[in-house]
């Protein structure tokens, strides 16, 4: 690639990203406040007045308990909404063709629109954590993997919500995965239980559950504590996020959904 190709690249990429990022901050009280307003009736309810009762969980309070999955479940809740809604947009109102037939790689493309929704998530997530320490005190184990955690998880829904957006005929379609699939895996994931406590069986099928690794690799990082082997969390999530990453981009060069 010529070098003035890869700065017309760049400046194509640069560009999307100041798009998706003036998009989402222009409508922050519908973007960023909800999650915050969520995010501190949890830490009341689940943690201030449930908490004192409920004591201690994994040996730790269950309001430090809690506090590193409410935190990724806002950065999955952001990355994805961000994408899935920015890109279907784009699709509905058919300037996603203008996109897809210019100058610029589609990997470029995809990198932009995955960035607003990494960077949206990634925000979101430290409002959360801001918030949760007005309620207690966040200790961090390892502070490179909770940086690598949350960039991983956030770039992972950022693509899985382009996947929705790309297959998503209707705006009910973009609604279908976060209400029917995402919320109850996030629930499910072990955000306010350790899978300790579950029946063997149900301890069992919560392993198939992929945010159930996430929110624990998260808790691992900065509690040092664990449901999950902390090399098996990384690895479900680095080979899903590849994945998905390889299908999003292989959607986009052969224009699957995309085209009438």
């Amino acid at each position: 690639m010529k070098p003035s190709r890869t700065k017309e690249n760049l400046i194509a990429f640069k560009s999307l990203v100041i798009k998706e990022v003036t998009r989402f901050m222009r409508i922050w009280s519908q973007t960023l406040l909800p999650s915050a307003i969520t995010s501190i009736l949890y830490f009341l309810i689940f943690g201030s007045l449930m908490g004192s009762r409920i004591g201690l969980m994994d040996g730790v309070n269950y309001i430090e308990y809690i506090v590193p999955g409410l935190i990724m479940m806002a950065v999955i809740n952001n990355a994805y909404t961000n994408v899935v809604f920015s890109f279907f947009s784009s699709k509905f109102q058919r300037n996603i063709e203008e996109l897809l037939v210019s100058p610029t790689p589609n990997i470029f493309i995809l990198l932009g629109f995955l960035a607003g929704g990494v960077l949206r998530g990634i925000l979101v997530g430290i409002i959360v954590t801001i918030i949760a320490l007005f309620f207690t005190h966040i200790p961090v184990a390892n502070w490179w993997l909770t940086a690598l955690v949350v960039f991983l998880t956030a770039l992972l829904f950022s693509t899985a919500g382009l996947v929705n957006a790309i297959f998503a005929n209707t705006f009910d379609d973009v609604n279908i995965v976060p209400v029917f699939v995402l919320a109850p895996l996030t629930y499910l994931g072990g955000v306010f239980y350790s899978i300790a406590m579950l029946p063997d069986i149900w301890r069992t099928i919560s392993l198939v559950n992929p945010i159930l690794y996430m929110v624990n690799a998260f808790r691992y990082s900065l509690l040092g504590i664990s449901d999950i082997n902390i090399f098996l969390a990384m690895g479900l999530i680095i080979g899903l996020t590849v994945i998905l990453f390889c299908t999003a981009l292989y959607m986009l060069n052969h224009g699957i959904g995309l085209r009438k």
